[in-house]
């Protein structure tokens, strides 16, 4: 019997649950599409940015890391917010001052001015990137939420494989601020579609106090749990061997490949297509397959491809086309199926503050991305090779953090759904 809707959407909508349940994981979808293309979207754009900015290759990646460590650092603060006054208000501020800040960029003349405008677009993303992750849970339970959750995955694992072939396009039609300008217009239409399909999924009854001390304290009560902990970091550390990857794709696939601004899609498209494989695997399991196997069996799978990937990159082929894209691809596969239940078991794990687990988690995988990009990279693309290296060593980290939660973590208990809640006006 397929699970129930823990409660149904609260708030004014004339939608149907049938088109509602098509409708919003469409659109919670977009949202955390954000973030891929924040940071995918500009890639091709580089050479051009660094030639008119006077900076190098190196200094570009500051472009990625000033992002990701903005976000990282305004990341936990996010969901107790929602948790305390709603996801939508969170959600439709965010997306709203980050369209201001990609105006912003599309205006920079300085690497220090851009850097400031993508510090602000990383510090409000994360309204609709992290947030968007607990109305799912607010609303189904079981395996209803992971399919769901799945299938809100498959269709962001495209953002990656898009947002550069889309910043390639853009040049052709003008300078690199175009893309900015691109990033703006979908900032302002997710606030409008928001505003229109979303209804409030955290109703009043089920808000935590809208006080510092109240949300530091949900903070304190995530971080401090080493339950918590051991899968965060399982899932941090496993999906940073593929985020590897992508942050160093301008020097990836134009500089150890030597392929031109357009050819992105040749990195993109076997990764994308891996994670939008391992999300359906992910959600034809949900019911069939306990959430610890799914898991386990994976990472295992993602652990095996890095140390493919180690393989192919010691033969003579290893800078070739498909070669050099295989490895990448199938760890892609592994990650994907394991995250929407990694994610499920972290919201389980506190129902009261689902925001504020979101929130920690999102912090710590993005701090890690942003330290990777910044301080990881520079080091681990010299090569084909010493690049495979870097992302198994992330992957297999992972899979221990993982079999340290089986070893050392209580069997996990499903949590029980809380009563569910008369809406004001359900769908």
């Amino acid at each position: 019997m397929p699970s129930q809707p823990v409660v149904s959407f609260a708030g004014r909508s004339r939608m149907s649950p049938k088109t509602a349940m098509l409708v919003v994981p469409l659109l919670l979808a977009g949202l955390s599409m954000l973030g891929p293309f924040s940071i995918d979207t500009p890639f091709p754009a580089f050479k051009r940015m660094g030639a008119d900015l006077d900076v190098s290759t190196d200094q570009m990646q500051l472009v990625v890391s000033a992002y990701l460590l903005s976000f990282g650092l305004m990341s936990p603060f996010h969901g107790p917010l929602s948790d305390a006054i709603g996801r939508r208000p969170v959600i439709l501020g965010g997306c709203a001052v980050f369209a201001v800040a990609s105006i912003g960029c599309a205006f920079s003349t300085s690497l220090p001015m851009l850097l400031t405008f993508r510090v602000l677009q990383g510090l409000s993303a994360g309204g609709g990137v992290i947030v968007s992750r607990t109305v799912i849970r607010d609303v189904f339970d079981g395996p209803q939420a992971q399919r769901l959750m799945s299938r809100v995955m498959m269709i962001f694992g495209a953002a990656p494989a898009i947002a550069p072939i889309v910043g390639g396009f853009l040049l052709q039609a003008g300078p690199w601020p175009v893309i900015f300008w691109f990033l703006a217009v979908v900032g302002l239409l997710l606030v409008a579609l928001v505003a229109v399909f979303l209804p409030e999924t955290h109703p009043k009854e089920r808000r935590t106090p809208l006080a510092v001390g109240s949300l530091l304290a949900s903070l304190g009560e995530v971080s401090r749990d080493l339950r918590f902990h051991r899968v965060a970091w399982a899932a941090a550390l496993s999906f940073a061997g593929q985020f590897i990857y992508i942050g160093s794709a301008p020097i990836f696939v134009v500089d150890l490949l030597g392929k031109g601004e357009l050819d992105f899609w040749v990195f993109f498209l076997p990764m994308i297509s891996g994670v939008m494989l391992g999300a359906w695997v992910s959600g034809r399991a949900a019911g069939r397959v306990s959430g610890r196997r799914l898991v386990t069996w994976s990472l295992l799978f993602a652990s095996g491809a890095a140390l493919l990937n180690v393989g192919l990159a010691l033969l003579p082929t290893a800078a070739e086309l498909p070669y050099a894209v295989v490895g990448p691809g199938l760890i892609a596969v592994g990650t994907a199926a394991a995250y929407p239940t990694l994610q499920l078991v972290l919201l389980d794990m506190f129902p009261r503050s689902r925001g504020a687990s979101v929130s920690m988690f999102t912090f710590f995988a993005l701090l890690l991305n942003g330290i990777t990009a910044a301080v990881v990279t520079p080091w681990v693309t010299h090569s084909v090779l010493t690049l495979a290296l870097g992302s198994t060593v992330l992957v297999l980290g992972g899979m221990l953090c993982w079999v340290w939660h089986l070893r050392t973590g209580p069997r996990p208990v499903p949590a029980k759904a809380p009563e569910p809640i008369k809406p004001t006006e359900s769908l």
